[in-house]
């Protein structure tokens, strides 16, 4: 049986709300798919698999820790993407294992702490990218100059902006990242 929740329209989006679908075959409460709900949507605005968000807000809601089991079967995902999901959850910092006494299956609880979340997603999802594109920005300079004079001028403007761009999140990210600092 499937779940349906309401959902408030993105930003800019119509004013009509729209419907989520969660397959919850054991059942998911209202309460839990609401909060999922909420991880869903904040994941389509930082780029993120649905399944990761569906995982996350089951976990985070959880009054108790959960197996790898209880994820797959109250949530109806496949076990691959419920291991894929877990395993970037735990990289992330978003979920840690938790030792239940005579009980050998592994059980996740989710971290709370939005500071070390947001510093942790930075550095695996965003920091990265910006060396790569220092070397692109640089490798597509000298493609430029391959350019007949007429598209050179423009292609060079708005390779100046790029750089612009990065620069001032180059020094936008450290201040952020000091803001967050405990």
């Amino acid at each position: 049986m499937a779940l349906m929740l309401s959902v408030k329209p993105e930003a800019g989006a119509a004013k009509e709300s729209t419907t989520m679908e969660l397959s919850a075959p054991k059942g998911i409460t209202k309460l839990e798919a609401e909060v999922i709900c909420m991880f869903v949507q904040l994941s389509r605005a930082l780029g993120q698999p649905r399944s990761y968000a569906e995982i996350y807000g089951f976990i985070f809601i959880s009054a108790r820790p959960v197996t790898l089991e209880e994820i797959i079967t109250r949530l109806g995902i496949s076990r691959g993407s419920g291991s894929m999901g877990l395993k970037f959850l735990r990289d992330l910092g978003a979920i840690k294992i938790v030792y239940i006494p005579g009980d050998r299956s592994i059980h996740y609880e989710a971290v709370a702490q939005l500071r070390l979340l947001v510093t942790r997603f930075l550095q695996t999802q965003v920091f990265p990218h910006f060396d790569s594109s220092r070397e692109r920005l640089d490798a597509i300079s000298e493609m430029v100059k391959e350019l007949p004079s007429t598209e050179r001028a423009h292609v060079c403007r708005r390779i100046d902006t790029l750089r612009t761009w990065a620069d001032r999140t180059e020094r936008l990210l450290p201040l952020l990242m000091k803001i967050l600092e405990p």
